[in-house]
């Protein structure tokens, strides 16, 4: 788990959009180069940033970037995996291990040897499987549960939270010698509302993207009306919100051109001359109700779903219905 120098040339910004990573905007540029650099030198990265704001994504394309591109890129949600399973999830485990234990499982981590894994939400894993990550970080091999035979693996670790890490570490809620572990290199993702100059950039490349998933489909572009009101809305859910509303408008719209009504900005400008119905009041409701919730619990989706009432795979639900994960 040491520090490699790898040779890799930085990445220009048209291979970026081409994978993704979209924005050509100051605030933007500085995370490309950081990207790049990142890509060149084999060592655990640590990708903070709200909800939405394309972790995943800076997660792959430094992986794609690095020598480590043709092997496998793994993604585990940690907080996504019920509790009682998240331990053979990511280390697998042997034939009879326990009860419903049929066949040998190859866990997360090792399918991703030779590759990089990239572990979400990692601030929600329990002290633990902390341990055992430790281990893994520290020794680079792992044993499946059930199992006596140590394997070791060749893994990249990027790990991603929107938890403050170090308040969790003052707090004895993540152990401080796994995160100086995972968090040797740091890239902090900034908000859409952040990025101004490139909400429409952001929003035309996944309207063509879409329109081409739809041959039979009309849409050319956006009202001016539209692109008005995605600058100067406050995108909450990031990407994933702005994405998700642009899907949802070239599936629906039957126009040339989508306007404010069709991406749902208009009724969200005009609410107080509009009488909601009871579905728009509780959609309205239950989505507050949950960015309330992960921001008193900074994002930890665990902790807040136990405030909601909720399961975690309930409330990742919800988070993804309401555009407001990653």
């Amino acid at each position: 788990m040491g520090v490699t120098a790898i040779t890799t040339e930085m990445p220009r910004p048209e291979f970026l959009e081409r994978h993704d990573m979209i924005g050509s905007s100051s605030v933007m540029r500085p995370i490309f180069k950081q990207i790049g650099k990142m890509a060149r030198v084999d060592a655990p990265v640590m990708i903070n940033g709200e909800s939405g704001t394309g972790k995943e994504i800076a997660a792959r394309r430094i992986h794609s970037l690095s020598n480590r591109a043709s092997g496998p890129f793994i993604a585990v949600n940690c907080a996504a995996i019920p509790h009682n399973l998240i331990h053979s999830e990511l280390f697998g485990h042997e034939k009879g291990a326990f009860t419903g234990a049929s066949a040998r499982k190859i866990g997360r981590i090792e399918s991703a040897n030779h590759g990089t894994i990239f572990l979400d939400e990692i601030g929600d894993l329990s002290l633990d499987l902390q341990v055992n990550l430790l281990r893994f970080l520290q020794e680079a091999t792992i044993e499946r549960v059930g199992g006596t035979e140590s394997m070791e693996l060749d893994i990249r670790v990027i790990s991603a939270t929107h938890v403050d890490l170090t308040k969790a570490v003052e707090e004895h809620q993540f152990r401080e010698d796994l995160f100086y572990r995972v968090n040797v290199l740091h890239l902090q993702l900034p908000p859409l509302r952040d990025r101004e100059d490139d909400i429409l950039e952001i929003a035309r490349i996944n309207l063509h993207k879409f329109v081409a998933e739809q041959p039979d489909s009309k849409v050319k572009g956006f009202t001016e009306d539209a692109k008005r009101l995605m600058n100067v809305h406050h995108w909450p859910g990031n990407i994933r919100e702005l994405v998700n509303l642009v899907r949802r408008a070239v599936a629906m719209c039957d126009k040339e051109l989508i306007g404010p009504e069709d991406i749902g900005l208009e009724r969200r400008s005009n609410k107080r001359n509009h009488i909601q119905t009871l579905a728009e009041v509780r959609e309205e409701v239950e989505s507050t109700t949950i960015l309330a919730a992960l921001r008193r619990n900074r994002d930890n989706v665990a902790a807040a779903s136990r405030q909601l009432g909720v399961s975690r795979v309930t409330l990742y639900k919800l988070i993804e219905k309401y555009g407001l994960s990653k």
